[in-house]
């Protein structure tokens, strides 16, 4: 099995990488965003589509799609996966209504930027299953496609049963599934390399291996020199614990995959799964699943999820402990591939606010933006982040620019231990509440007490 390497996204299109050159010295720009990941570079896409005398300077530490956008797990849902009470708090449920739209249409942008550009991401449209296999999980199931639905998705989401779930994608013990439409399957590495490619043929300026020291209004400092601009763009997203003065804005959480050899159409047979949709389940602890271009299941879930002191992973690499427990949820939910062999386990870290909603925002005073704080789904919502963040940079007042995460500002996360001792403690107790109600005991207060633990 190989371990780390960044991702089996990276060994599927021939490895890492080379990186484009570093900074060299000193530099302007009309707009610099800090981060070559999806957020970064759906922002200087749409800010060259807007206006082509931009000189837009993109300033990366490793390489563009390093982080979260080339480790993801390929799911394109344009789903709304925060608290919606949380944002009608701050903008009514007019505004709420509003992002929820906004977020559905985010998989048609994504697409059709995809074809125009020639950007060949392995897109697949096919439906989100969410499976539930015990009665709690049920009991989960129902009120998530309940609040959805009443939320403006009466259109994409609905329930089924047990016998038309387990003829789609054959899961033991499922008592039903929520339905998606309207997503899609993506090669998470071919998009960002893809994406980065048409933002360099607009004219954007990509530097990579030059780590950001400091930002400050009007300026950028890095190891390889100043970069001087008037608007300046933080798109670091589970990285953004590791810049001077932001280690406690998000918490970088963890999650981890693994990646089956190619399976025969036998087991497939026995599987289903012939709509290649994107899978997931009901637990707590939940898990994430696709079946790749080439036949292969890749299955992903939180392993180590916090590391003390908002610490990173080591290139990808997960730890054996993590790798057993994705092990187990293989077995578990796909038994016909129970004995296929493990090619590729690794590893990543997104963004997490201390109120667990994703926000966008910029300071006109400093000239300072950011977006981020996704909690695991930022595929589809990286691209209506790029397009607000563009509009707010550019000044301009757009319906985008008017949603109710925009300029949305929370608390910043604990220090440490309290840190460490909260997100430990919640999956602790997630696992045993998904552990009680697996033995049949019903919907488990354990995990009501861990969500409380941090905010969730």
């Amino acid at each position: 099995m190989r371990q780390g390497d960044v991702s089996f996204w990276y060994a599927d299109i021939g490895g890492v990488p080379a990186r484009r050159a570093p900074m060299q010295g000193d530099t302007r720009a009309d707009i610099c965003i800090v981060g070559a990941g999806y957020t970064g570079l759906w922002t200087a896409y749409y800010l060259k589509q807007a206006d082509q005398s931009l000189d837009v300077l993109v300033v990366e530490k490793d390489f563009a799609g390093f982080g979260a956008s080339g480790r993801n797990g390929g799911w394109l849902t344009g789903g709304f996966a925060w608290t919606h009470d949380r944002y009608r708090a701050a903008a009514g449920e007019a505004g709420v209504r509003a992002m929820v739209r906004a977020m559905n249409g985010t998989v048609d942008e994504v697409i059709r930027v995809a074809e125009a550009e020639g950007i060949d991401a392995d897109i697949l449209r096919t439906d989100e299953l969410v499976y539930a296999v015990n009665d709690a999980q049920q009991r989960r199931l129902e009120d998530e496609a309940e609040t959805r639905i009443r939320w403006g998705e009466e259109g994409r989401v609905r329930t089924i049963g047990a016998e038309e779930a387990r003829a789609r994608v054959d899961v033991p013990g499922t008592r039903g599934a929520m339905v998606v439409g309207g997503v899609a399957r993506v090669q998470p590495a071919k998009l960002v390399r893809g994406l980065a490619a048409a933002a360099e043929r607009l004219g954007v300026r990509i530097v990579e291996g030059t780590a950001v020291t400091s930002i400050a209004p009007g300026r950028v400092d890095t190891d390889r020199g100043r970069v001087t601009a008037p608007v300046i763009l933080r798109a670091t997203e589970g990285f953004t614990a590791t810049l001077p003065g932001s280690e406690r804005d998000w918490l970088p959480l963890n999650s981890a995959q693994i990646v089956t050899e190619p399976l025969p159409d036998a087991v497939w047979d026995r599987i289903g799964w012939h709509g290649h949709e994107i899978v997931g389940d009901f637990s707590h602890v939940y898990c994430y699943c696709q079946r790749t271009r080439e036949g292969r299941i890749a299955v992903g879930g939180r392993g180590m999820p916090y590391r003390y002191g908002s610490g990173l992973d080591d290139n990808g690499r997960p730890g054996g402990d993590t790798v057993a427990r994705l092990m187990r949820i293989l077995r578990r939910h796909f038994p016909a591939a129970a004995e296929a062999r493990i090619d590729h386990a690794w590893c990543g870290v997104l963004g997490v606010p201390r109120d667990w909603c994703a926000t966008v925002g910029f300071d006109r005073d400093t000239g300072i933006g950011w977006a981020g704080g996704y909690v695991g789904v930022g595929v589809s919502t990286s691209n209506l982040a790029g397009r607000t963040l563009a509009d707010l940079a550019r000044g301009q007042e757009t319906e985008l620019t008017g949603l109710p995460w925009v300029n949305r500002r929370v608390r910043r996360w604990e220090p440490e231990p309290l840190r460490w001792l909260g997100i430990t403690g919640m999956y602790r107790l997630l696992d045993a509440a998904d552990r009680h109600e697996a033995r049949g005991g019903g919907p488990s207060r354990l995990a009501a007490l861990g969500y409380r633990l941090t905010g969730r």
